[in-house]
């Protein structure tokens, strides 16, 4: 399959080429997924950069071992992956928590183009995680899936194995915990022009 022709076929399509041993589609298909996924742990992940990173090479070599035995129709890519993923990150978590205590949240990576926008947004982002993690783990992997990575419920009921109202549920109650969290930082956010 010519690489140029990946980005329209379905990720359930490309990684069924990947099992019949097409490289290409396992390239068009790394390039679609990891940034999601890296993304997605370093939100669980409390910011960590690299831990994220190698949560998305495990999530990723898991699902090329799965494409031989993938049944189309069954289960989304995405959400099979979302899933891995965010099991992988909670087992980080545990491990963290009983390990030795890491405190320090890395930087944000400056990709702004102007140093006032870079440092307003690194200020709201680091809020933003801040409040995320101080939420119960369920409730921030709702939230995260739900307002950040922009999934809807039925998806995000898959991925945590709950049901839709359970995900409403949670994701209702860690925005009220989020909003009461950042409530008295809106000004210093820069939102005070904002509705």
């Amino acid at each position: 399959m010519p690489y140029d022709a990946m980005s329209e076929h379905s990720d359930e399509t490309l990684l069924s080429a990947y099992a019949r041993g097409d490289a290409a589609a396992a390239r068009a298909l790394t390039m679609r997924l990891a940034p999601r996924v890296t993304a997605h742990a370093y939100r669980l992940l409390g910011g960590d950069r690299a831990e994220a990173e190698d949560v998305t090479q495990e999530a990723l070599l898991r699902l090329w071992k799965t494409a031989p035995d993938w049944r189309e129709g069954e289960a989304k890519v995405t959400t099979w992956l979302y899933r891995v993923t965010a099991n992988l990150c909670a087992d980080r978590l545990r491990k963290r928590r009983s390990g030795p205590s890491m405190d320090a949240i890395p930087e944000p990576e400056d990709d702004a183009p102007s140093v006032a926008e870079n440092l307003q947004q690194a200020t709201r982002a680091e809020a933003l995680q801040k409040a995320l993690s101080q939420l119960p783990e369920r409730q921030r992997q709702a939230v995260v899936l739900r307002h950040i990575e922009g999934l809807s419920n039925p998806e995000i009921a898959q991925i945590m194995d709950i049901g839709p109202r359970a995900v409403e549920s949670l994701t209702a109650r860690g925005k009220r915990a989020l909003e009461a969290l950042l409530l008295g930082r809106k000004d210093e956010l820069g939102y005070e022009d904002d509705d």
